[in-house]
This record gives C-alpha cells, structure tokens and sequence, in this order.
C-alpha cells in the first residue's frame, strides 16, 4: 500500500492588506514586521472564533468542527434554522441579527461567509479590533492541515455524491475519518462528522476559486463543465482555476482525474504527484464494463483495473454517472488501504444524501423524486437515470437557478430537459442575483415546444401543484429538479 505522507506546514506570507482581495487572501497583522502572516488553526490550541453568516450547511459543519475540537464558538445569522439549533445545542451561542457588538471581547478569530462584504458590520468590527480575518474556504483549507490525510473531491457535478461514497466506504471498514459534506447524509446525521485526526474529505468547490485556499494531500477532479459564469470568464478560464487546484497537491500527493475529461494532460502537465485515471470504458487505472441495471434501476458493473476485471460492484443509487463517480471513490479509497470488501460494502449500502434522487413518497400511485440538478449535464444524468427506474410517464418539474446561468446554457436546458415525457417550468431562482439579463423560464419553454415535448410555464408553486394534481396518473414518476426551493411542491403535493 503506499503511504501518503503530510508536507511540512510552509508560512506564507503577502505584502499588504490593500494589494490582495478580500475574497482569496487571509490577513494576520504582525505588530513587529511590515507584513502580514497566514493564520493557522491548530487543534492543539482551542481559541474563541466569531462566524459571520454560521447558518449556511458548510459554515455550520466547519463551525460544529471546532465546537468537537473544543473551541469557543458564537456566530450570527439572518433566522433560527435546524442548522443553527443544533449548533446551538452542542454550546454556540448564536445571534440572528448582525451587530458589531457580536464581536465580544473574548473572540481571537473571525470567519466570514461568502455573502458578507465589508460594509458588515460585524466584519468591520472584526478589521476595527484587528482579529485574524478568514474566509469559509480559507477556514477549511487550515483545518486541513490539522489531519495525516486530507482528500478534497472537486468537480462541476457530482461533489455531493462521491463525497458521500468514499465516506460509506470509510466507514464500512471500520475506519474513522472527519467528514464536510454538502448535503444531509444520513448514516452520519447531518452534513459533518467529527472524526480522528488521521483522515479529513471534503467537498472542493470550485465557484470564486474557493478550491485554492485549500491543502489537500489528495484530489478527485471528477469533470471540468462550463458552469458559474457569473464569476468565471469562460471554460477555458475553469480549466485553468481546476489547473491550478491540481497544483495544490504535494510532491507525494495523489490526483484521481477523470479520463474523459477534454485534453487532461493540460490539467496533469508538469505535477510531481502520482496521477490516477479514471475512465467511462475498461481503459484507464480503473474502469467500468458490462454496465447493467437491476429491477429498480440501480446499476452494476465490472470493475476493470489496468483492464483486469475485478468482479462485481453493486451500487445502492440509480444512474450511469454514479458508476464513474464509483469508479472514483474506489480509486481514493484504495489507495487509503481500504480493502475491496469494504469498498463492495460501502457503495452498496450507500442509498443517496437528500436532494440527489431522493424519493420523497407517493400519492395517488405517483412516485415523487427530489433532485438538486441545476446545471444541464447533471440534468442530463438524472433524467436519463429516471429512464430506468419504473414507470409510465416521466414528468419534470424544473426551476432555472440564477439568471446568468440560464441566459449561458438556454439551448442546452430545453435539449436536456426534453427528454422528459412532460416538462413544467417555474420562474427563474435567483439566488445571488438581482438583475435578469432579458432572460426567463419562458424562453426556455419555447426551445422545448419547438422538439415537440409538451411543456407549461407557471409563476407560482400553487398552480403547478394544481396542474399536477389535475394531469399525473397513477404509475407516473415525478420529479422536482433544481437547487432553489422547487423541493417545495413535491412535499406540499405529499402534505409534508
């Protein structure tokens, strides 16, 4: 088995507070030197740190993190939400309104999430009392270095799920690792895990290049999609952010790539640590063949390494992308020493995390599904996903997030969604944006009604239940798709 070992921890350091951005670089004011200093969290010195927006799902992991590791925390957000009460339960003291006077006298840190700008006034405080500053990605990427192993999972889809499948499988084999995941896994309780200090995976998010605030020693970069172009320029300037991630690896680090990805040796070219291919066939490190579907739709296949077959691999989840999300999986928990019995274990118990082909219930003999699908490649592999699962008419029910997104992929959207049997359309959600870009639900609509698939727009979720309660017969399967609040009206249809 070969042995990854942790790189010795590297000061780095910046000129000036006013030469960086205030979204990539973290500052820690040296009184004696004309410089600032990367702040490091470290375990084995609890503090008291102050998060500014703790509510989101990776914010409230991170916070529950140190809360397990014995810090001092308090934070504020804008409501009282599951997240928030569970913080509060383990000892944060939370406050749901942002004020300077949050900051008390005893924090030694503060955190702030991606929403926050300067002008807040917590924020402002914080650079008033001239605390160590840190970003949510730059939080974690500290964290990391607290750890033996640190596996970060990146890609434009499919981050969730395969971070969900090496945990499974972790666990499967009696192993105990630190675990920040982007949706509710159930097996763990929540979003988080506070494990040993051997092993810490995490999701690698892409978007405003938080990714490269991290220190993994191993990477999954799972595909490479035109996606966020409200922040990056265009693919081209994507490839180059997930280059640049690849580059954050030590000398003895591993890369797990997918294959497929177009022209991968410009994201491999000139790395030092051992690369680790991933394909769609029985080519590559490791690979799939004779792909088959059981009753439910769940898939098998065979594991091909270095094209040797190596038996059967059962998943618990439906779709032909989760195999090569497997295939990933498998590939870092491998190399982690993870015996194949508790790779087989894992994947097969693994049942999904919420939001990514969740079964939300039946009425009226209609099965309802929930998935977090907003970008149309990962549209693409839900539907086709459905394909095999059982039923008589496949019907969509989409919710575009955020302008600039639906305005970049308007073609691609109707070509995806109109492999459903009937397509329903709700109005754009725009999450970070406020400016429309000429663009809505409708123009969407009109693409898809030019392929001859039958399609409705709506401006509320109360018409669409009401067409939906009118127009699904028994057996038809339904899906609620998109990353905005569509999940609604499936569970208002079941009364949940």
């Amino acid at each position: 088995m070969e042995v990854f070992i942790r790189r010795p921890l590297i000061e780095e350091t910046i000129p000036s507070r006013e030469a960086a951005d205030m979204d990539t670089i973290l500052y820690y004011k040296v009184e004696e030197k004309d410089e600032v200093i990367m702040y490091q969290i470290d375990f084995e010195t609890p503090m008291a740190v102050h998060f500014i927006g703790i509510g989101g799902i990776s914010m409230s992991g991170l916070a529950e993190i140190l809360i397990r590791e014995g810090f001092s925390v308090s934070g504020s957000d804008t409501k009282q939400t599951a997240l928030t009460k569970r913080l509060e339960s383990l000892g944060a003291r939370i406050f749901y309104e942002q004020r300077a006077e949050n900051i008390g006298e005893d924090v030694q840190l503060a955190v702030y999430t991606a929403a926050v700008h300067e002008d807040n006034p917590e924020y402002a405080q914080a650079v008033a009392l001239q605390l160590p500053i840190l970003s949510r990605a730059q939080l974690l990427g500290q964290m990391m270095k607290n750890y033996g192993h640190a596996l970060a999972i990146a890609g434009t889809h499919g981050k969730t799920t395969t971070t969900s499948m090496v945990t499974e499988i972790l666990l499967a084999e009696g192993l105990d690792p630190t675990v920040s995941v982007g949706g509710i896994l159930h097996s763990i309780g929540g979003n988080i895990r506070v494990g040993g200090k051997e092993l810490f995976v995490t999701e690698a998010c892409e978007y405003t290049n938080s990714f490269l605030s991290f220190f993994p020693t191993m990477e999954i970069i799972l595909n490479i999609e035109a996606d966020h172009l409200d922040f990056f320029k265009d693919l081209e300037d994507i490839r180059r952010s997930f280059r640049e991630f690849a580059r954050r690896l030590p000398e003895d680090g591993l890369l797990i790539l997918d294959g497929n990805i177009a022209a991968p040796e410009e994201i491999t070219e000139g790395l030092t640590c051992r690369v680790v291919t991933v394909s769609h066939g029985a080519d590559g490190d490791y690979g799939a063949a004779e792909v088959a579907y059981d009753e439910t739709g769940r898939p098998s296949f065979t594991l091909m390494k270095k094209g040797v077959s190596c038996g059967r691999i059962r998943l618990g989840v439906l779709g032909e992308h989760n195999v090569y999300n497997a295939l990933a999986a498998i590939g870092a928990a491998e190399a982690l020493g993870v015996s194949m019995e508790g790779i087989r274990r894992g994947l097969e118990g693994f049942a999904g995390t919420e939001r990514r082909f969740e079964k939300k219930g039946q009425i009226g003999d209609v099965t309802i599904i929930d998935d977090y699908a907003h970008h149309p490649q990962e549209i693409a592999a839900t539907l086709t996903a459905a394909k095999h699962f059982p039923h008589k008419k496949l019907w969509c029910v989409f919710q575009p997030h955020t302008y600039s997104r639906t305005k970049a992929f308007l073609d691609d959207f109707a070509r995806e969604l109109a492999k459903a049997d009937e397509v329903v359309l709700a109005p754009i959600y725009p999450a970070r944006e406020t400016d429309t870009l000429g663009v809505s639900s409708e123009d969407i609509a009109e693409r898809i009604q030019a392929t001859g698939v039958p399609v409705r727009c709506f401006s509320t979720f109360d018409e669409i239940e009401t067409f939906i309660l009118k127009n699904c017969s028994p057996g038809d399967l339904l899906i609620t798709m998109g990353a905005g609040d569509i999940v609604k009206v499936g569970e208002r249809l079941l009364g949940q």
